[in-house]
């Protein structure tokens, strides 16, 4: 089943604790490219997220947004240092000997005193919140595929047809050879006629410009290869995924074809078949840009 690279899914996961939201979207690009955008506090996952994607995906350029927000009421914690409180009284106790003071602090007076008594933010668990967003990214991941999936079919029709037409074409090529020769002899035998008026043509030296000829504007071998190609797409478009790169090198090698056809053709209905045959490869050749 070939796929798209354009593709989008998103997922919202909330409960009484926390909401996450993940949503995919994905352009052509040459090869797998990730760009996650999500909050500092996810950063901790960052490469299991990536390792995750990977699972669904092999080419594209993929943007991510995961958005996070926390619904508990415990996710500030007061701590209490010790040791700093300890050196505080220390300290205070040794002022009071060293200029004979009393020492009248008490626990309110001392609890606010600089970082004995401060507000932290309690980590949440990392396993439950790792399952949550794990389930929210696969979630969406399946909606991105399906998306994926359902436009890569209609690239593939849109291919098939393409290439059904090209070996339409390159069936008219063949079928015009052996017409082109036969209408070369006639034009040479009429030249000759032509200058040597009543004279006998040699045939064997008429034989032999035409061998010469044929040979000339033989495109039997690149004919054959374009075939070959045809086939070879076809068949890799009914494999499974992750054929983008394949088929862009059969396409380069069609092209080849083609421009060699064309360039022996001295025929204008033979050009204007291999000016039609390059123009359905481009037309391939943009169209397998999108496939992963």
């Amino acid at each position: 089943m070939i796929k798209s690279m354009t593709g989008f899914g998103r997922c919202e996961l909330s409960n009484e604790k926390r909401k996450i939201t993940v949503e995919l979207k994905s352009v052509n690009h040459r090869y797998l490219d990730i760009n996650i955008r999500m909050p500092k506090k996810l950063n901790f996952f960052e490469a299991a997220i990536r390792s995750l994607l990977k699972e669904y995906m092999q080419r594209g350029k993929v943007d991510v947004f995961i958005s996070y927000e926390d619904f508990s009421e415990q996710t500030m914690a007061v701590k209490y240092n010790s040791a700093i409180a300890k050196e505080y009284l220390s300290y205070l106790q040794q002022m009071a000997e060293e200029f004979q003071l009393e020492n009248d602090i008490k626990v309110s007076t001392l609890s606010r005193y600089p970082e004995i008594l401060t507000m932290e933010e309690q980590a949440p668990d990392e396993d439950e919140l790792w399952s949550m967003l794990a389930q929210a990214i696969r979630e969406a991941c399946t909606q991105f595929t399906v998306a994926r999936t359902s436009e890569g079919e209609h690239l593939k029709a849109d291919l098939v047809e393409k290439l059904h037409h090209m070996a339409s074409n390159v069936e008219k090529v063949e079928q015009r050879a052996p017409q082109i020769l036969t209408e070369y002899r006639a034009k040479l035998q009429e030249k000759v006629q032509e200058l040597l008026g009543d004279t006998q043509i040699d045939e064997a030296r008429l034989s032999t410009e035409i061998i010469l000829f044929a040979d000339k504007i033989c495109t039997d071998e690149e004919t054959v290869r374009l075939k070959s190609h045809i086939t070879s797409m076809l068949q890799a478009l009914e494999g499974d995924e992750g054929i983008g790169r394949k088929l862009d090198f059969i396409a380069q090698e069609m092209n080849r074809e083609a421009n060699t056809i064309l360039s022996k053709s001295n025929d204008l209905e033979t050009s204007g078949i291999a000016i039609e045959l390059k123009t359905e490869i481009e037309k391939v050749r943009e169209q397998i840009q999108n496939i992963e």
